[in-house]
Parts: structure tokens; C-alpha cells; sequence
């Protein structure tokens, strides 16, 4: 590996900010692929203007732009004219324009335009001279996730360096991935890439069911009466299919084969008490049970559930929560007591199998959310017992077709929750455009007048360049002006500190927070039953697999929860597709129809899987190349079941390609 200090421009300062989006090194940059590509429009005739959709036009400055401030945001509207055809326009916290942009003058503005009365509307255009816009035109232009201090023009810059320091030693297929020539040179480097991704993961799990396979223990296992009382007292009945469930978890306990199963269920299906009670078995029997959670946030509700669950039934067994940013010295207790064996269930996140975590006698392993820990991380905490393969349960209410989940989870047996509780109260749905923005916002505040919380979730944290879609920052400013100043306004999101994103889910989950303008981050780990709206900002730009798992935080509670899909686009097949979410709430429903009506070669909105830590593939949009790669597998390791063969050279440089990732799990 190369330092990335050898290019041209990169000093200390800029590799520290680098190394903050994963890049350390001169071969990281040529992997760090493009989020999204832009292609310029043609400067659109003032004839031609089209609403909903992102113009390019020129158009002269007609009176001296306006600032006003609303708390601490900085308005800035200007009136514009093209070709006769009034614009108004509007960018927020860019008071500078003021006096960039003079009477008179003529640019080229790009952005979505709505229609207002007699004439346009465009909010935060970005703003051209013309000679510079017409250079970017016929090119399709890479648009990379950023970080505070780089731009996209600074990372485009440093890769074109990266793939002249690499010269010929990277594939063809990963430079065309950042500088296609055209749509088609793009689509299939992707799919060249997906396809390599797909089969290196597919024979990794293949690999990894054969050794497990033979994985026996001598943890003798009984079922405990407790238990069966524990179920007795819970305030509701358990469903027939967590019953179903439960017995088979029961039985691969008790057995000295090593379990490995994958719990699926929906949202609300009650994945939460199967684990709970395999827990308790596991501890009853002497045994420890470590539960791994992907974020300190859902680490935390789960210590805090099972502690009140246990105290309910009278059952002593000694809980503790391990995390990453605990003291020291919390975490040196923690640990001398899962090593002397007085810890009998841990709950925690990765940091339950780093090294200086040894287990007493680790008999079973929980991961909740199993798609956001790979198989090389379960194979990892599984391998903790000294003397024995742990058992592994897995949970993730992941709604995943069962024909794709059979070769994705290729390593485990799959059970489905396929019923949810009578008692919970199906969330209300509605799927709208721009034009019904006023009226989200009037209900959210009748919402908020009855005591109840919202989530409004955006793709992006910041606005960036080339992406046409809201963000968390902007967004949160922008319903500070419109709301009251008594309506308390959060921001959650992934470059947050752990520190201040438990501290605003706290605040949250308290009620201390009214409006909590997030992003995906809120997907898991979030339970605040009092919070009864959900508005998805763009939510043309996801899956719908994914959207079902956003809306899976309202409805929580005892109240009417209600889910607004505000949709940048009209377009009558967008509409369509995401009129299936609002005739059902059933996620494995939901997922065969993303499957049938996202067709292939759809790359370039926000990713539906890009929780399985996949570079560049989707399970959605790239299922008939899973189905193919899976085939592959199958067929070279039936023909060499060792990768001995000269022919398989190139699978066995691809394994070693992608060993670290979080999504593989074995070392050849």
C-alpha cells in the first residue's frame, strides 16, 4: 500500500481529512467510488421551462437580491428574469450573493423549478457564468460523498492523480467507474464490478457453511421452567409464528450441533423477546450470551428491556453493557467480570470481540440487525469460547425476498416472523408531492400541539455538489423558520460523535426534542414510542425495502402514527412504485414488488442495500447478477472445492481483495 502523502497536493492536513472518509492510502482513492454522476442539461429555451424537474436556463438579475434573517438563518431571494418568464429565487445561509450577484447581470442558474401563481420558483440554484457551464456540458461527471473540507472538485482532482501514480495496475472497469465516457461505458464497468463483488462474497459464505458444518459443542443445554413462566406473564400472547420460532431456537440450543440461524421478521414482529429468551436459557444453563448490537443507542434500549424483563420474572442473572465509549475503567470492570465468569449476559457492540474481551464460557451469540455485521465478525465472536463453536443467532428485520436471503445468508438457517402482535395499530400512509408541503407542515404542528414527536429524514446531511436532494442541515434550518420558536428542532447524523448522537437520541427518546430532522442513521437502534409522524424527504431517491424500514420507527406507541412520503418527482411510475407502501405494511410484501419494479441498471439513486457493506452492488436493482454470481460459485467450487486451479487465480486475488472487509469471513 502507498501513503497517500506521495500525490501531488496532499499534505498533512488534507490526509487527515481524507483519512476521514476511509482513504489512507493511494489504492483506497481508485475504490472510493462516485455516490452519484451529474450530467449537465442543455440550457433550457425560455420557452421550454419544465417544473418538478432540475432546469438549466440563463436569466438576468432584476432587482438588487434581499437577505433576511429568521433566528439564525440567512434568507436570500432574488427576482430573475428568463426570456420574459419571472423566477424567483431563494438559497439559504449564502448571504454573500447579495453582492455577487448585480442588477443586470446574466448567469446560468441550475436547479428543480416549481410553479407559484405566475411564475417560477427555484430554491438554492447553483449559479454559472456560461462559457464555464457550456465546458461542463456532454460529460458525465463523478459526485463523491464528502467531508466538512473537501470539495468535489478537490476529491475529483486527487483521483485522476491516484489512477496516473497507479497507471496500469488497476482494472479498467474501476477507472470507468469514476470517469465513464458515456452512460454505457458506465453501466458495464458497474456491472463487471457488482459481479465480482457478489461472487467473492457468495464463495466466502459457501467456504464458511463448509467449515461450519462441522461445528459441534458439549454446552448440554436443557429447557428451563423459567422460561415457559416468563412467556406466561408477558403482557400480550406471542404470535403462532414466534412460537414457531421459538421452538426451533429451543431445539438447536439444546442439541450438540452448533446453531447457526437467521431470525427475518418485520418491523414490530417481536424478534426482541426470541432473543431475550434464548438469552436467559443460555444463562440458566451457566453459560454466557453475548448480544451485539450495531449502535450504542440500540445496545443501551436492549440493557435497559432485558434488566426490567428479568426484575418482572424474579430471574437472577447478571446483565452487562460493554461499549466502545465507555471510561476505561468501566470497561476493565466489564471485562475481568465476562473473564471470571460473574458477567452472564453482555450486550454491547464490535466491541464485544475485540481481543482484550475474554470470555468465561461462551456458549451463544446474538447479533441484532444481522445485515449490518458481516460473516467474518460472527465467525470472529463465535470463535471466543476456548473449548467450544458458540451457538449464533442472528436477527434483522431486513424485509429481503426469501429467494435472495437463501444466497445471501447462504451460512445459516432462516426463520420468518411472518405475523405481527393483533395489538399493534398499522401506521397511516400517504404518498404526496412539493404541493402538499404547507399541509405536512400544518399537520406536523397539530401533531406537535398534541404532545407527539416527528422525524423528518433526509438523503443527505449537507447540501453537496451535484445532488439535487434535501438535507439535514438545510432542512433543519428551514423548519426553524417556518415553526414557532417553542418547537424544539434536533439534527441526528453519521458524522455526529457517539457522544452527541446518544445525546440528541436521548433528548429525543425524553420528549426534550419535538422535530428530529435526521438520516438513515434513525433506520435502527431508535424506539421513541411517543414520536407519531415520519416525513421521508426524496423518498423517490430510495428503495422501498428501505423506506418500510424508516417508517418501521413510528407506530411504536399506543397512538395513531402516520408516514408522508414527499416525493421530488411526479413521474407516474416514481408514483406507482411508492403507492405500494401506502396500500401495505407488510415488508416482505413490499420487498417481492421493489424486486419486480426495480429493474435492472438502476444506479444511480440513493442505494436500497448499502447496509450489507457491499462497494457498489444493491440486492435490489443488481438481483439477476447475485442470481448469476451465486450459480458461479456454486459451479467452481463443486469443480475445486480448494481454489487450487491455475483458471482460479483470479478468485483467489479476489478473496484477498476484499479479506478486510466487514462482509467476508475466512483467510485462505
Amino acid at each position: 500500500m502507498t501513503d497517500l502523502k506521495v500525490l501531488k497536493g496532499i499534505g498533512e492536513k488534507n490526509a487527515i481529512l481524507y483519512s476521514r472518509i476511509g482513504i489512507d492510502t493511494v489504492e483506497d482513492c481508485v475504490f472510493y467510488y462516485p455516490r452519484d454522476y451529474i450530467r449537465y442539461e442543455q440550457i433550457s429555451d425560455s420557452d421550454a421551462l419544465e417544473c418538478e424537474k432540475v432546469n438549466a436556463f440563463e436569466a438576468v438579475v432584476v432587482k438588487r437580491p434581499l437577505v433576511r434573517y429568521v433566528r439564525k438563518l440567512s434568507i436570500t431571494s432574488v427576482i430573475l428574469s428568463a426570456g420574459g418568464n419571472a423566477v424567483s429565487a431563494t438559497w439559504f445561509n449564502m448571504p454573500y450573493l447579495a453582492k455577487s450577484l448585480k442588477v443586470g447581470s446574466k448567469y446560468v442558474f441550475r436547479g428543480i423549478l416549481t410553479s407559484e401563481g405566475d411564475q417560477f420558483h427555484v430554491r438554492q440554484p447553483a449559479i454559472y457564468e456560461r462559457e464555464k457551464y457550456e465546458q461542463l456540458l456532454g460529460r458525465i461527471n463523478p459526485v463523491y460523498p464528502l467531508t466538512k473540507g473537501l470539495t468535489n472538485a478537490a476529491i475529483t482532482k486527487t483521483m485522476r492523480n491516484a489512477f496516473d501514480y497507479l497507471d496500469d495496475r488497476v482494472e479498467h472497469e474501476v477507472y470507468d467507474m469514476h470517469f465513464p465516457v458515456d452512460e454505457s461505458t458506465l453501466r458495464a464497468a458497474r456491472s463487471k464490478l457488482v459481479y465480482d463483488e457478489f461472487l467473492s462474497f457468495i464463495i466466502r459464505i459457501r467456504l464458511i457453511k463448509e467449515k461450519q458444518h462441522a461445528a459441534h459443542n458439549s454446552f448440554n443445554i436443557i429447557e428451563t421452567a423459567q422460561c415457559e413462566r416468563m412467556i406466561e406473564k408477558l403482557p400480550y400472547r406471542l404470535t403462532n409464528a414466534q412460537i414457531r420460532v421459538w421452538r426451533s431456537i429451543q431445539e438447536d440450543l439444546c442439541s450438540n450441533r452448533s446453531m447457526r440461524r437467521l431470525v427475518q421478521g418485520d418491523v414490530g414482529s417481536g424478534k426482541t423477546i426470541l432473543a431475550v429468551l434464548a438469552a436467559v436459557t443460555c444463562a440458566l444453563n451457566h453459560h454466557q450470551c453475548a448480544i451485539m448490537a450495531p449502535t450504542e443507542i440500540l445496545a443501551g434500549q436492549h440493557y435497559d428491556s432485558i434488566i426490567r424483563l428479568l426484575n418482572a420474572n424474579s430471574i437472577d442473572v447478571k446483565v452487562c453493557l460493554l461499549t466502545g465509549s465507555m471510561s476505561a475503567s468501566a470497561k476493565r470492570n466489564v471485562r475481568s467480570m465476562i473473564e471470571d465468569g460473574s458477567a452472564d449476559i453482555i450486550i454491547g457492540t464490535h466491541a464485544l470481540f475485540q481481543e482484550s474481551v475474554i470470555y468465561h464460557d461462551l456458549a451463544l451469540v446474538i447479533t441484532d440487525e444481522q445485515h449490518r455485521f458481516g460473516a467474518l465478525q460472527r465467525s470472529k465472536l463465535s470463535s471466543k469460547n476456548a473449548n467450544d463453536n458458540a451457538h449464533i443467532l442472528v436477527m434483522s428485520a431486513t424485509p429481503i425476498p426469501r429467494t435472495l436471503a437463501l444466497i445471501l445468508y447462504g451460512d445459516l438457517d432462516i426463520s420468518l416472523l411472518d405475523e405481527v402482535p393483533a395489538h399493534k395499530k398499522p401506521v397511516k400512509n400517504a404518498v404526496v408531492n412539493e404541493s402538499y408541503r404547507n399541509s405536512a407542515y400544518n399537520f406536523m404542528k397539530k401533531e406537535i400541539a398534541g404532545h407527539h414527536q416527528i422525524y423528518v429524514i433526509c438523503p443527505l446531511i449537507e447540501a453537496s455538489e451535484g445532488m439535487e436532494a434535501h438535507n439535514v442541515i438545510d432542512t433543519a434550518k428551514e423548519l426553524a423558520a417556518y415553526f414557532d420558536e417553542n418547537t424544539r428542532i434536533g439534527i441526528l447524523h453519521g458524522q455526529l460523535k457517539s457522544a452527541e448522537k446518544q445525546r440528541v437520541m436521548d433528548e429525543f427518546s425524553q420528549g426534550a426534542i419535538d422535530i428530529l430532522v435526521s438520516t438513515t442513521v434513525v433506520e435502527v437502534g431508535v424506539n421513541v414510542p411517543n414520536a407519531t409522524v415520519m416525513m421521508i424527504e426524496d423518498a423517490d431517491r430510495f428503495g422501498l425495502a428501505a423506506l418500510h424500514q424508516l417508517r418501521g420507527r413510528i407506530g411504536r406507541g399506543s397512538a395513531q402514527s402516520y408516514c408522508i412520503f414527499m416525493s421530488s418527482s411526479d413521474n407516474p411510475e416514481t408514483m406507482k412504485r411508492l403507492n405500494i407502501l401506502k396500500s401495505s405494511n407488510d415488508g416482505f410484501v413490499i420487498a417481492e414488488e421493489d424486486l419486480k419494479m426495480r429493474g435492472p441498471g438502476d444506479i444511480f439513486g440513493f442505494r436500497q442495500s448499502g447496509d450489507l457493506h457491499f462497494k457498489l452492488a444493491d440486492i435490489y436493482t443488481d438481483a439477476e447478477i447475485l442470481k448469476k454470481a451465486a450459480a458461479e460459485a456454486d459451479r467452481i467450487l463443486k469443480d475445486d472445492p480448494e481454489l487450487v486451479k491455475p483458471e482460479n487465480e483470479h478468485i483467489r486475488k479476489l478473496l484477498l481483495l476484499t479479506q478486510d472487509s466487514s462482509f467476508v469471513g475466512t483467510t485462505l
